[in-house]
């Protein structure tokens, strides 16, 4: 088998020509499965996005594929339909750890080069990450089990940064309709979701795009609302979903996306699937996110630009076990489950973990 797939949708196929016309180390598909156009002429201060010009220590090779060590093959997108259920998901719940200017996705061994990021869950999380360094890492998640790094623009009042309070939330939802098909993310797979380079129409058209900024009594807005209520329970909210098909061969490609899609529609019915070219069912995260500021947001900006350049980064670092007992017990258990994998409404499924988070 040739070591890159040619068997890539249009839509990949554009993303990447995009791309290269850019020279984005970012996704131009929305950098993770929307199309996505160039550069708006209005929003490019702050982008630092040239293309990488350092390698990641896994992939030391330089050329931006990381090959899946085994591969899953064989795996064709599953049509079947289990008994309907409303949920199939867990949360982690991860706190700000830091901030900094890195990112160990686009601009590997690079400090300083990005744009400022928000950082969740590993507190170890800097240009020169790897799989094996945030395995060894601690983490800010509820379930010490997840060190994985999870990461997006800083947000900004002015010049004053403004940091999520407490854990969020991040799903980890069934994305097909064949939830008992989903399995575990694969230690190391890393993605980008959304783009700083998207313009308002390709965020507002984003496949992952849920609800956009709200807050208030304001809902998908795709900037910045122009005004909010002014009470302490107010936040500025949003909420994007990530592609959950994976190509079972790579853990990162060179645009951080074209080893992940969004799932599509099977002709004929109403039941989501993974496309044929990425048939590996994976979790599909979406991030939650609160930030505490209201009232006059007219000095609200992120720091890779406008509202719609938000985007955020994943690089999974789970402890393999507890992840597949989250999954197994929440997502193709058909639950919804909090940060330990219990669902109060069926308390008689029991949890995933213990008291501690950690497995029994």
């Amino acid at each position: 088998m040739p070591r890159r797939s040619k068997a890539i949708s249009g839509v990949l196929i554009a993303s990447a020509l995009l791309l290269t016309s850019l020279a984005v180390g970012g996704v131009a598909a929305s950098d993770d499965g929307a199309a996505s156009g160039g550069a708006h002429a209005g929003h490019t201060a702050g982008h630092t996005m040239a293309a990488s010009v350092a390698a990641s220590a896994d992939d030391p090779d330089g050329d931006g594929y990381i090959p899946a060590n085994p591969p899953v093959t064989g795996v064709t997108p599953s049509t079947k339909e289990p008994p309907h259920r409303y949920f199939h998901e867990f949360q982690a719940n991860c706190s700000v750890s830091h901030t900094r200017p890195d990112d160990p996705i686009v601009y590997p061994q690079q400090p300083g080069r990005s744009h400022d990021h928000t950082f969740m869950g590993n507190t170890t999380t800097d240009a020169a990450s790897t799989t094996a360094s945030l395995g060894a890492g601690r983490t800010t998640c509820l379930a010490p089990g997840d060190r994985s790094a999870y990461w997006m623009p800083t947000m900004y009042d002015g010049d004053r940064p403004v940091l999520p309070v407490g854990p969020q939330v991040i799903y980890y939802k069934a994305g097909v309709t064949d939830y008992t098909s989903v399995r575990p993310f694969p230690k190391g797979l890393r993605f980008v979701v959304g783009s700083p380079m998207q313009s308002a129409a390709e965020f507002r058209g984003h496949k992952g795009f849920v609800e956009g900024w709200e807050c208030g009594d304001s809902f998908f807005n795709v900037e910045f609302p122009a005004d909010c209520p002014d009470r302490a329970d107010v936040q500025v909210n949003i909420r994007m979903q990530a592609p959950s098909c994976w190509d079972g061969r790579y853990l990162d490609t060179p645009d951080h996306q074209s080893h992940m899609s969004y799932p599509v529609v099977n002709p004929g019915t109403n039941n989501n699937i993974c496309p044929a070219t990425h048939p590996v069912a994976l979790p599909m995260i979406e991030f939650k996110m609160a930030f505490p500021v209201n009232g006059d947001l007219s000095r609200v900006r992120l720091a890779s630009g406008a509202a719609y350049s938000f985007h955020y980064d994943f690089f999974n670092a789970w402890d393999e076990r507890t992840l597949k007992a989250l999954v197994d017990h929440c997502v193709v258990g058909a639950l919804q489950c909090n940060a330990r994998g219990y669902d109060e409404t069926h308390p008689g499924a029991g949890a995933a973990l213990n008291e501690h988070y950690e497995l029994p």
